[in-house]
């Protein structure tokens, strides 16, 4: 699976105007995954001086500068410009993943058009990003992290001093995750597991996570690791209100108040 990914063609859109500069290597970072990133645009009047620090992450990611005058004060022409250049990209290029670098909502045809031509697109933006550009793309990941207070980063700092003790053992400190009161908590999240468990379930109850987790991806764009796991195995694992098995070293996964109506 992950050389299949490797061999994709990923091209870059982004919104300059709608995101931070300071994360774009984390974006680039995370694009490796999909493939080569051989398209790689910023849109923004960039003569704007609020444009200024792209200047330095532009050079650093080789990333193709295009200028958009504002031609009508209050009329974001940039948005306009970079999904004419995305249509273009569909239908002149070989790329097979888009990836869009914003928080502004008005993409969201852009990326139901694209998904729609049978390409994969993945969103970057802050929290901010209104449900509607989320739940449209592929997969959407966030880029903005609350600001860490003076104790916090000592806090931080000595969390990463004891992690370098264990690490020749192997042991990867396990990441900042929500709890499972605060899963729990989270409607439309429980909604949409308990939703695609029940589609793939058996007679018995029993689903396939595989197809649990290709439901999830048809319906949503969803990413345990927004909510601090680094797999839906391990989000489903943290939530006391599923049960899991394996079979054939294959994981299965079975909502518990089916297994009691089941029993009764």
């Amino acid at each position: 699976m992950s050389g299949q990914q490797q061999s994709l063609n990923v091209a870059m859109f982004i919104d300059a105007d709608n995101a931070p500069s300071r994360k774009i290597g984390d974006v680039l970072a995370e694009l490796a995954s999909y493939g080569s990133v051989s398209i790689r645009r910023a849109y923004g009047n960039w003569k704007n001086p609020c444009l200024d620090p792209w200047g330095k992450v532009l050079h650093e990611h080789a990333i193709q500068p295009i200028q958009q005058f504002d031609l009508v004060k209050g009329k974001n022409a940039t948005d306009m410009a970079m999904a004419v250049d995305a249509m273009d990209v569909l239908f002149n290029k070989p790329v097979d993943v888009f990836c869009l670098v914003s928080s502004d909502c008005d993409f969201t045809p852009l990326v139901m058009r694209l998904r729609a031509e049978g390409k994969q697109v993945v969103g970057f933006g802050e929290r901010k990003t209104p449900e509607p550009f989320v739940n449209a793309c592929s997969r959407f990941l966030y880029v903005d992290q609350p600001e860490l207070t003076d104790d916090q980063v000592g806090a931080l700092i000595t969390h990463l001093e004891k992690s370098l003790a264990v690490e020749d053992s192997g042991l990867v400190p396990a990441p900042e995750r929500k709890t499972c009161k605060e899963l729990k908590g989270d409607t439309k999240l429980m909604n949409l597991l308990r939703n695609a468990v029940a589609y793939a379930e058996s007679e018995d109850g029993w689903a396939s996570l595989a197809t649990v987790g290709s439901r999830i991806g048809n319906q949503a764009s969803f990413d345990a690791r927004n909510y601090g796991y680094p797999r839906l195995v391990d989000l489903f694992a943290a939530i006391d209100l599923f049960e899991m098995k394996r079979v054939n070293n294959h994981p299965q996964i079975r909502y518990k108040r089916r297994s009691a109506t089941s029993v009764a």
